[in-house]
């Protein structure tokens, strides 16, 4: 199992709690990003919303990309997963970007496609946003545009949202990114099975990833595709060193009687194609993260996300609030005990 975190660009991930004490400020993402990669933990994902989705639309936020560069430049050993949504970039202009922040980071940079749900977010910035499936569409040849760019000079391409004829792109990445992408939709999943090297998913139940897992080695196979490299869920983390503590303080957060920050809740599920439709308790945290069950003590969250990963997950990609001192908690009690239970492996 490799452990991952996301980047707190929005002061938290609670839309309960007004005050997570999560500043949104480079020198928190810093010092996260530094003490994390000591602490046990192998990646973070940089999400990128130009809008605040957890404590509404007026408050503050960074920028995923600039941040992924910083962060780049002021780590040693993490993977800086930047989102990426194809209606705000030029796919030309991101492929020179990102053999930059590989070259920044000696070849720790990945991509998490995003093909965009949120119009309002799309309104106030001018971005392309499209009915569904389009947007899918747009995606498969933005990253065709990507990859080929990383490894073909010049590089051409013709197709129906873009044309580049004839580019140049020096340096070429030291480490081709791996492209991660997710979708539940028909054509997402479609879409997906072509163009991505990963799958990421939202949280949910054992039996949901299981299933979903299958679904998408089997989708792989068929297309006479290489295996997806790895399957990622995100999923919201409470530790307590009892039971009911970590019940209480599920209890505290899901308390949707205080929320104040649903804006975007019915763009949410009305501008997304979802397996499971989350209700506002589910909504109280970001990308269905409860659904998981990550809530107990150590042993009880170890033991859970042992039961993911026989499921065939091996990548997390984990909240907390707040976020330093329970991703130190995090760190100290639960990855041992995970990473203690994995067999040895067999001496030559």
């Amino acid at each position: 199992m490799r452990f991952g975190y996301w980047t707190p660009l929005f002061g938290g991930w609670l839309r309960n709690v007004e005050d997570e004490d999560m500043p949104v400020t480079f020198d928190y993402v810093k010092r996260l990003a530094q003490r994390a990669e000591r602490i046990g933990f192998d990646l973070t994902l940089v999400p990128e919303l130009n809008l605040n989705d957890i404590k509404g639309t007026a408050a503050p936020s960074l920028e995923a990309w600039a941040l992924a560069a910083a962060l780049a430049a002021t780590t040693e050993r993490l993977e800086i997963m930047a989102a990426m949504r194809p209606g705000y970039h030029l796919p030309a202009v991101t492929a020179k970007q990102a053999a930059t922040i590989d070259e920044i980071s000696c070849g720790r940079f990945t991509f998490n496609v995003v093909s965009a749900w949120w119009a309002e977010e799309a309104r106030q910035y001018g971005g392309i946003f499209s009915e569904h499936d389009d947007r899918y569409a747009r995606t498969e040849e933005f990253v065709a545009i990507l990859k080929g760019l990383w490894s073909e000079t010049p590089f051409s391409f013709t197709g129906d949202y873009y044309d580049v004829q004839n580019t140049h792109l020096e340096p070429k990445p030291r480490v081709t990114p791996r492209i991660y992408a997710g979708g539940e939709s028909e054509a997402g999943k479609s879409s997906i099975t072509r163009f991505a090297d990963a799958y990421l998913t939202h949280g949910g139940t054992v039996d949901e990833l299981r299933t979903k897992i299958a679904e998408m080695r089997r989708r792989r196979e068929d297309a006479g595709a290489a295996p997806f490299e790895a399957f990622g869920m995100a999923a919201y983390v409470i530790v307590r060193e009892t039971e009911e503590e970590a019940q209480a303080e599920l209890a505290r957060i899901t308390d949707v009687r205080h929320g104040k920050a649903y804006e975007s809740y019915q763009d949410f599920i009305s501008k997304s194609q979802l397996e499971h439709v989350p209700s506002l308790e589910d909504y109280s945290v970001s990308n269905r993260g409860l659904r998981p069950g990550f809530v107990g003590t150590p042993q009880q969250v170890a033991d859970r996300i042992r039961e993911f990963e026989d499921a065939g997950v091996d990548t997390l990609l984990l909240q907390f609030s707040p976020q330093a001192e329970e991703m130190e908690r995090f760190g100290e009690q639960v990855i041992p005990l995970v990473r203690a239970a994995v067999p040895a492996e067999p001496v030559a």
